[in-house]
């Protein structure tokens, strides 16, 4: 069910995401610069990682209020996307259309596909999904799994890099600041929706492979440092939030 903070947060990823869009076309500058702020705006246009579901389950927080913002993030994001990266990058061979269906063609196996079989197996094959039930805490392991895959791609890709390291670190830093600002805001708007944790998530914790994607395919290459990085970004807080929370059950 679509709650209040949703709208903000949606509302949030939409405008800052316009915003630099608007620098990036009308405010010329180097392409050193030009490269930083498209690696900004895709950390922001980014969706929410169908992960975030598992840590914010682990740290306390309801993990379908999430799932549902999970779901109109990736909406938002493959109609979004295809409106203005073409503005910032210009692509005469993309149209909407085909912007719009390649997005989706990355999002449906991801997402919207394990969505479906979910309900097809909660109304149709109750039995088997209450047995899938007992063994929810297993999607934390299969999280971790995925996780060291995406840090191994990233730490290639920067290794292997023929940038210059100068950019490539404003680039990370840019993917930083991003970071730390949609976690906060987040939790802000969260707060006031008795809802902190989840919104935190929503907001913070992006889907950064198909961020790379996206940035890859739609914009400089060397833009996809930032979600690149972004990877370490928010897997280092949320360990954090991991620890913490481990720390305070075993203190009390």
């Amino acid at each position: 069910v679509p709650r209040v903070w949703h709208g903000w947060l949606l509302a949030i990823q939409a405008i800052s995401c316009g915003i630099i869009a608007l620098l990036l076309i009308f405010c010329p500058m180097d392409e050193s610069y030009k490269e930083i702020f498209e690696a900004a705006m895709v950390c922001l246009i980014c969706p929410t990682a169908t992960a975030a579901a598992v840590i914010t389950g682990k740290l306390g927080g309801s993990a379908s209020s999430l799932t549902t913002y999970t779901l109109l993030s990736n909406i938002l994001a493959a109609i979004a996307v295809p409106l203005v990266f073409p503005l910032v990058e210009p692509h005469t061979d993309v149209t909407f259309g085909i912007a719009f269906l390649k997005i989706l063609s990355k999002v449906f196996p991801l997402l919207l596909a394990p969505f479906f079989i979910a309900l097809l197996f909660r109304y149709y094959i109750p039995r088997f999904h209450k047995f899938l039930l007992e063994y929810h805490t297993s999607a934390f392991y299969l999280w971790a799994i995925a996780l060291t895959i995406v840090m191994g791609q990233t730490t290639r890709s920067l290794v292997n890099s023929t940038a210059d390291v100068t950019v490539e670190m404003l680039i990370a830093f840019a993917g930083l600041v991003t970071c730390c600002l949609q976690f906060y805001f987040g939790k802000r708007i969260g707060s006031a929706y008795n809802d902190r944790i989840s919104a935190g998530q929503a907001l913070g914790q992006k889907n950064t492979v198909l961020a790379i994607w996206m940035a890859v395919t739609y914009l400089n290459p060397l833009s996809s440092v930032g979600p690149g990085s972004y990877v370490v970004w928010q897997n280092l807080f949320n360990s954090y939030q991991l620890w913490k929370k481990r720390r305070d059950e075993i203190k009390y």
